[in-house]
């Protein structure tokens, strides 16, 4: 795998070839880091191609998100794939090609992630192509922020608090993961960012109507596994009111983790957080990768899978508790499936935004 400084000097190489013939569209899964690590891209390109486009494959529901748009004025449109022939190259960033079916059949020529690639997955299968996968980061936003230092490009203050939002995101305000380079990039983009707006995208979490979900997560609550618990929310609109619910978890005290499971159209999603003590990102394969995709990280994880997997005459709630509570890890360092190989690769980072049908996961 090349080295850091390699990676830097192959994407100045790629960034110098950029030519004014160049309809670029950036396609991401919208979250934080996707939308500030997409702001940057653009701001390193846009003078050196003929446009740029950030291009959303999912519709922005979250408030928080919603509220980083609209404060950041962060130019993001709907992707449709009618729209491809308007674009002759493309790029990803905080994701990969394999993460979702809207990304396939799409020449990329530039893949910049912090998730790991599965096993059997090639980065690109161009050579022109400038790929940079780097799983030892806590964000894409950092390695965003390192490209725009070594060219020497100073961030504006919007572009600054959207890299900064990505990081905190990401990493968990650096208690869930993180590293060296994270801190520095997240002190560097500190001297540049506007903290007013922070604070306020940050206040921007709940909706109202989103209350009575939290409601429901209370009398549901469940203890699991002595240290763990488990809510069941029934039928949702999108699986970010069950990430919403169970970050909300997280910050209880004696916690250590929590499932929160609910049924979004036709399919059971189960979102896992954790303290890192207990391996989520096992639990969540060991209970359910044998109905559908599961996996993740050790403090964050997810699962879904159809509702026909469930036993006719058994409630999904009822399923999901039996299997949390009595099916076994599979030993440290065995070979995932495909589902798990795909889940994990996607877990990082909190669901920002509503899936469609086709989505796959990203916890």
């Amino acid at each position: 795998m090349p080295g850091k400084a390699e990676h830097i000097a192959r994407f100045k190489q790629w960034r110098q070839n950029l030519n004014k013939d160049g309809r670029w569209g950036i396609l991401i899964t919208a979250d934080p880091d996707a939308l500030a690590s997409a702001m940057a891209l653009k701001r390193l390109m846009i003078h050196r191609a003929h446009s740029v486009e950030i291009l959303s494959i999912n519709e922005v529901t979250r408030p928080d998100n919603l509220a980083m748009i609209r404060y950041l004025r962060i130019p993001v449109k709907a992707w449709q794939p009618e729209m491809a022939g308007q674009f002759n190259r493309f790029a990803i960033v905080d994701s990969q090609p394999h993460h979702n079916k809207a990304f396939q059949g799409l020449p990329f020529d530039l893949i910049i992630d912090h998730h790991p690639l599965p096993p059997g997955f090639v980065c690109s299968t161009s050579p022109a192509a400038f790929c940079n996968i780097r799983p030892d980061i806590g964000a894409t936003s950092t390695m965003m922020t390192r490209f725009l230092q070594v060219l020497h490009t100073r961030p504006g203050p919007r572009l600054a608090t959207a890299l900064l939002y990505g990081i905190r995101t990401d990493t968990g305000t650096f208690e869930r993961s993180g590293g060296e380079e994270d801190l520095r990039a997240y002190q560097w983009l500190s001297r540049h960012a506007d903290k007013n707006l922070l604070r306020r995208i940050i206040r921007s979490e709940y909706l109202r109507e989103w209350l009575p979900l939290f409601s429901r997560a209370f009398r549901s609550l469940t203890d699991c596994r002595g240290s763990g618990a488990y809510a069941w929310l029934n039928e949702a609109n999108s699986a970010d009111l069950l990430v919403a619910v169970a970050d909300f978890f997280t910050k209880v005290h004696g916690l250590k983790w929590i499932a929160v499971s609910g049924i979004v159209g036709k399919t059971v999603i189960v979102i896992f957080r954790g303290d890192g003590t207990r391996d989520v990102g096992r639990l969540a394969d060991a209970c359910f990768y044998d109905v559908g995709a599961a996996g993740g990280h050790r403090n964050l994880a997810r699962a879904e899978f159809p509702l026909s997997a469930v036993s006719e005459g058994v409630k999904a709630s009822d399923f999901v508790l039996r299997r949390l509570q009595s099916r076994k890890l599979r030993p440290a360092g065995s070979a995932p499936g495909k589902a798990q190989a795909r889940a994990q690769s996607q877990a990082s980072a909190p669901l920002q935004v509503a899936a469609p049908a086709t989505d796959t996961i990203k916890g």
